[in-house]
């Protein structure tokens, strides 16, 4: 009788000591996974470009905000959106709004390779003349090189799809990227 009263002493023990790490584990688990969806928002950095050009009768406004996520300290993925207004006095005004994908790769921790996917709407109103508006698409395919400080990267790309038409006076550009 002393012997089953140990042992339902000993299985009590038991169960009771199981119950109490599991729901210790689990507890842990949870913690794990609330800490892991909080994650995400640890490797996404939010930058883009401002630009303001003034000029003799000549205005160009350029507001470019973007993010990326970071997967590692190598590979990077974002998504930005860009608005431009350019005016001519005289000649044209212009509204140029769109989205673009850009892709970055740092093989090491001053170099930053990069590949940009730009789709651009392009309202063009000349002056005096409603028949030479123009409304098109501009697409471009960026691909660069900068030197990277920091949260800042300096380098010049290069539109592999530039032609006759397209909205850039050329195909190669500096730029200044910033992500914080």
């Amino acid at each position: 009788m002393k012997k089953n009263h140990h042992l339902a002493i000993l299985r009590s023990f038991f169960i009771l000591t199981t119950l109490f790490s599991s729901s210790f584990l689990l507890a842990q688990q949870q913690t794990i996974t609330y800490k892991s969806q909080s994650d995400f928002w640890q490797k996404v950095q939010f930058g883009g470009g401002i630009g303001l050009s003034f000029g003799s009768g000549y205005t160009d406004i350029s507001l470019a905000p973007s993010a990326i996520y970071n997967f590692n300290e190598y590979v990077a993925l974002g998504l930005g959106v860009q608005y431009t207004y350019v005016k001519q006095k005289n000649y044209y005004a212009s509204h140029l709004y769109g989205v673009s994908i850009i892709g970055l790769f740092n093989p090491i921790k001053e170099i930053q390779l990069s590949a940009e996917l730009e789709q651009l709407r392009v309202n063009v109103d000349l002056d005096g003349s409603n028949s030479n508006s123009q409304d098109y698409w501009n697409t471009g395919l960026f691909l660069g090189a900068g030197y990277r400080s920091g949260n800042v990267t300096v380098g010049a790309r290069y539109n592999v799809l530039n032609d006759t038409n397209n909205i850039y006076g050329t195909a190669f550009m500096p730029f200044v990227r910033v992500y914080f």
